[in-house]
């Protein structure tokens, strides 16, 4: 199944202009089967979007991005965050003493909120987002190298703000997801793949081939930011 893996709520990303509803309607009519909830510092959503998952029937995974000292970092199976900018190895270690996951979240985008070349520093991250529908090819291409290199999980996820935005990214995961343990226990395992979605289905890249590194743009369907 395809989930959007870094998404945000209006309610407490106060830089989206998408409600819960909208977004799972737009889901829905792109054949995603969930999405995920992670917006900036906070999982305030979590109670809501729970129980509309439960009226609805349909997925929905609430973690957080949090901004750690050296760039934003996607996180799931928490209860406990800081409240104030941590170090990016401390949060990591937060999230990994919780039996959580994580991922760095768009790591070259050149807005300062990427880790970089920090990855090289830091221990226990879980997968690195090699597609991010917000951020640049290039940045993108970059990310899948240093996946490779540190043989990390590899991620894709639209980082929507805006309507047009949802799905345009996700993530292939290999079972389906119902619970946030099945999420947790299906993310350990491995086996997902950034997926793109073309305006009528999504497609999965491996990016263990040349050909797709050194073409990612071509794969892009003009749904990433061009910077």
């Amino acid at each position: 199944m395809f989930i959007d893996t870094h998404m945000h709520e209006m309610t407490y990303s106060k830089d989206s202009f998408l409600k819960l509803e909208q977004m799972v309607e737009i889901a829905k009519l792109k054949g995603l089967g969930g999405i995920c909830i992670t917006d900036h510092d906070s999982m305030g959503l979590k109670e809501y979007a729970a129980d509309y998952s439960r009226r609805t029937g349909f997925p929905i995974f609430v973690g957080i991005e949090f901004f750690s000292l050296q760039g934003d970092i996607v996180a799931f199976g928490i209860d406990d965050y800081p409240k104030e900018r941590i170090p990016a190895q401390e949060f990591i270690d937060l999230v990994k003493g919780q039996g959580g996951v994580c991922f760095a979240a768009h790591p070259f985008r050149n807005n300062n909120r990427g880790l970089e070349e920090h990855l090289l520093k830091v221990h226990g991250l879980d997968g690195l987002e090699v597609l991010n529908g917000s951020t640049s090819m290039e940045a993108c291409r970059t990310a899948a190298e240093f996946a490779l290199e540190l043989g990390l999980f590899t991620m894709g996820a639209s980082d929507c703000h805006v309507p047009e935005k949802v799905g345009v990214c996700a993530t292939y995961f290999p079972e389906e997801v119902h619970t946030m343990q099945e999420f947790l226990s299906i993310f350990k395992k491995g086996g997902m793949k950034p997926a793109l979605y073309d305006g009528k289905t999504y497609h999965t890249i491996d990016i263990r081939s040349s050909t797709v590194r050194e073409n990612l743009e071509s794969y892009c369907y003009a749904t990433c930011v061009r910077t």
